[in-house]
């Protein structure tokens, strides 16, 4: 993760001042890192990273929820400040990968169909997914920040290679769980479609450090990065939504101390 690193400290030293909502930030705009899975799962380990939130949040877009429910059932926080009373979010990630909704009232499973195209036309240059509705961005809560994955399958039939663009990307609390989700959607995608996970690469649109990060961004920048941890999927799962915690295992993640930062809203 040491492209992920030299990044951040690209951002807190050179980034552009800019007065945005809240907190000021520091930005550069369009940068690119790319991740060989082979090589292992893509996850700081400079910082301690909440491995089962990341999986629950994964699990939970692929369920096409849109309500904080299941995630606040399996202690996953993450998106409680933007919900409403009822903990409804709007018409976000999981509505647009599960049920697009189409002008004649039908809706169109994005994800489903990502996985058919990959099984049935794999060389094809249309294996997208896009959570960008602009029908229905006024509507969500806070707006996809990661908004289209391209998938590609390699020239042997064999492997699957992701890229995804984010056109916000909060560096320090942000980045890091998205390169790991789709690190992880790629190696589940690669399975149900009998593929190797060979690379995930990660398009960033605004890249952004809040005013309130930068100290804990320049601590994590004195810390060397460690060996990367392994992902095993339980082999017997061939159907995307199959997917369950207990199918999903960690081997050999061990990151160096959480370092605390604030949330945005």
């Amino acid at each position: 993760m040491r492209q992920y690193l030299d990044l951040l400290a690209e951002v807190l030293h050179h980034g552009e001042e800019r007065p945005t909502r809240a907190v000021p930030t520091r930005a550069l705009f369009g940068r690119t890192m790319r991740f060989g899975l082979t090589a292992g799962m893509p996850l700081l380990t400079t910082k301690k990273l909440h491995w089962k939130s990341i999986v629950h949040e994964l699990l939970w877009l692929i369920s096409g929820s849109t309500n904080i429910g299941p995630l606040n059932a399996n202690g996953v926080s993450i998106w409680d400040e933007w919900a409403d009373a009822d903990g409804e979010l709007g018409p976000v990630y999981g509505k647009q990968w599960r049920a697009w909704q189409c002008p004649d009232g039908t809706s169109v499973d994005q994800l489903q169909l990502l996985i058919d195209g990959l099984q049935r036309d794999p060389f094809s240059r249309r294996h997208i997914l896009s959570a960008w509705n602009p029908a229905d961005v006024p509507a969500m809560a806070l707006p996809p920040c990661h908004v289209l994955v391209q998938c590609k399958v390699d020239a042997d039939g064999k492997g699957l290679r992701m890229q995804m663009y984010q056109r916000s990307a909060d560096l320090f609390l942000g980045v890091p769980f998205n390169i790991a989700s789709y690190a992880l959607l790629s190696m589940m995608l690669a399975q149900v479609c009998g593929l190797e996970a060979r690379e995930f690469i990660w398009h960033g649109g605004d890249i952004h450090l809040y005013q309130n990060q930068f100290d804990a961004a320049a601590e994590q920048l004195t810390r060397t990065p460690g060996e990367l941890p392994q992902v095993e999927l339980n082999p017997d799962i061939h159907i995307i939504d199959d997917f369950r915690l207990t199918d999903i295992t960690l081997h050999n993640y061990h990151p160096q101390s959480h370092i605390q930062a604030e949330v945005v809203v």
